[in-house]
């Protein structure tokens, strides 16, 4: 998943889609049982971002791939937070991802508070900023990310300055990850089915000329 703080990108993916993903975009790429896709910058204004990586249920490990591409107005907003998955205080985000999981990004001006709140369940959470710095527990500034003691207690949160972040929280993944080049699965099984795929796809696209980097 990836959540575009500023700058443009564009797209194409071997699902056959391709556009701009604009400012405050959010793109969804589920791998499944393997996907190519490329993003080029547009412009040369500086490009900001955050790319999430989600280990999806075994069953859905290795469907097939999809995409999902949405423009800033169709990420719902709850007070300073949008919704990029899950939902938050009654704002449901438009993407299916794992109904154990929410992921937020907020802004907080100089000295604003803003608590956050795990739903049920969710013991597992952390915090990544992208500009700005802000106490949670302990300082966090520009660049660093933080991973909370497992609890479902709200999270307190105080901007230092104008300050953007990511905040997520999670139920633990039940199975042990199995991290690949391009993917992560539940089981060595399906990360050398995903991977090999990749590999079919890639030789593929490159002999159609559709991807350079593919191969």
């Amino acid at each position: 998943m990836t959540f575009l703080l500023q700058g443009e990108v564009a797209y194409s993916d071997s699902t056959g889609k391709s556009g701009i993903l604009p400012e405050g975009g959010v793109e969804w790429m589920r791998a499944g049982n393997g996907v190519w896709h490329t993003g080029t910058p547009v412009g040369d204004d500086p490009k900001l971002g955050f790319q999430l990586w989600v280990a999806l249920p075994p069953a859905e490990e290795n469907a097939s791939p999809g995409s999902i591409y949405l423009d800033p107005c169709q990420v719902p907003q709850q007070g300073p937070a949008r919704v990029l998955l899950g939902s938050h205080d009654g704002a449901l985000s438009g993407i299916p991802a794992p109904a154990d999981m929410t992921y937020l990004g907020v802004k907080l001006h100089a000295g604003q508070r803003w608590t956050y709140t795990p739903n049920a369940g969710q013991q597992v959470a952390w915090l990544a900023v992208a500009s700005g710095s802000l106490g949670a527990g302990e300082r966090v500034g520009a660049g660093e990310l933080v991973i909370f003691a497992d609890s479902d207690q709200p999270i307190e949160i105080t901007a230092d300055d104008d300050v953007a972040f990511v905040i997520g929280s999670a139920v633990r993944h039940p199975h042990d990850l199995w991290l690949g080049n391009y993917s992560v699965h539940t089981s060595k099984e399906g990360l050398a089915r995903g991977e090999a795929e990749i590999r079919r796809l890639g030789i593929a696209l490159r002999d159609e000329g559709r991807f350079r980097s593919a191969g």
